[in-house]
């Protein structure tokens, strides 16, 4: 009798694969390149074969879900779910010093871009760690987010005592420093916003924009990244990060860098240039029909003005607003990379 529950017993260990794991996902907003391209296929195909099936998904999204956008991480970290992502931005209502990873018009291509997120990595990873009891994965890029008017505008001066919707709390600040208005409204709601008139303009990425036919609603559009490059991070709830084995974990890692990060960055800068021909009609558009947007392109003095109001007013005001050595700590950074630093 011992002899055959010693068997039953070997054979249920051999049965249970040492890594098995079910992992509930909830991705960025569904209807758009970041979660379609990348993320729905790396956690619904690729992990799971790279485990041999011992990781499984069950995959959703948080606008799916009918998630309130600042609940996201918050429920992460109270374990509702086992990983997340989106937009850092979201989250700076519960931790303002997360604005430092997302600053407009420091970064103007992909590569700099992701050399100011390597940078500011280990601060995120300890903002999310104490904020959100949770454990950083990867942070990829939404494009850069740029400027859609449904008026008529021909430089950054234009924007003056407009309605213009923002894509972070930093950028709200840089638009209304620069005599705009910000105005808050949920990137679902912006098309009709922007077709009623409770808006002028509104920020976010050239593909996004595209995506959601905001190209309808809009008829000029300024390639300037006053909207910085929306990260967008993934993350797993600490307390099922610390219980996986190290095995398991080193395969997660490498595999969400490898095959997913890796990929989504590699592809931001042309993505930028495709995504502008596609709502301008200025070159080809491989996502689908072209649209005939009018391109206002920035002069070096609308960026020289907007970088300077960064500097001397935004950023300090960040600075004051995070406390703490948040602002210490970016200088030595990301500050560094970038060549900008908060006095």
């Amino acid at each position: 009798m011992r002899k055959s529950l010693t068997l039953l017993a070997a054979s249920m260990t051999l049965a249970t694969p040492a890594l098995a794991e079910n992992l509930a996902v909830v991705g960025s907003w569904s209807g758009l390149p970041l979660h379609k391209e990348y993320e729905a296929p790396f956690w619904g195909e690729t992990l799971p074969a790279a485990s041999g099936g011992d990781i499984t998904v069950e995959l959703t999204t948080h606008n799916q879900m009918g998630l309130g956008l600042g609940d996201i991480y918050p429920l992460l970290g109270q374990g509702v779910y086992d990983v997340a992502m989106t937009v850092a931005d979201y989250a700076v209502s519960d931790a303002p010093e997360l604005e430092g990873l997302d600053v407009p018009l420091i970064a103007l291509s992909a590569d700099e871009a992701r050399a100011m997120v390597d940078a500011a990595r280990p601060m995120v990873a300890d903002i999310f760690h104490d904020r959100f009891n949770s454990h950083v994965l990867a942070i990829a890029p939404y494009p850069p987010q740029v400027v859609f008017c449904n008026a008529e505008i021909s430089s950054l001066d234009d924007l003056q005592g407009l309605k213009v919707r923002a894509s972070g709390r930093m950028t709200a600040k840089l638009l209304e420093a620069l005599g705009a208005e910000g105005v808050n409204v949920a990137f679902s709601e912006v098309p009709g916003a922007l077709q009623k008139g409770v808006v002028d303009c509104a920020v976010t990425g050239a593909g996004s924009g595209y995506s959601a036919g905001w190209w309808e609603v809009s008829t000029h559009l300024m390639p300037l990244p006053l909207g910085g490059w929306d990260p967008v991070v993934t993350a797993m709830n600490l307390d099922k990060w610390n219980g996986l084995s190290s095995e398991t974990q080193d395969l997660i890692q490498t595999q969400v860098t490898a095959e997913f990060e890796a990929p989504a960055w590699a592809t931001a800068q042309n993505a930028l240039v495709n995504d502008i021909a596609c709502l301008t009609g200025n070159g080809e558009c491989p996502a689908g029909d072209a649209r005939s947007m009018v391109l206002v392109e920035a002069s070096d003095a609308d960026f020289a003005k907007a970088r300077a109001i960064l500097v001397s007013e935004v950023l300090p005001e960040w600075a004051e607003r995070a406390g703490g050595d948040w602002a210490e700590r970016w200088n030595a950074s990301v500050g560094q990379v970038v060549g900008v630093t908060i006095e």
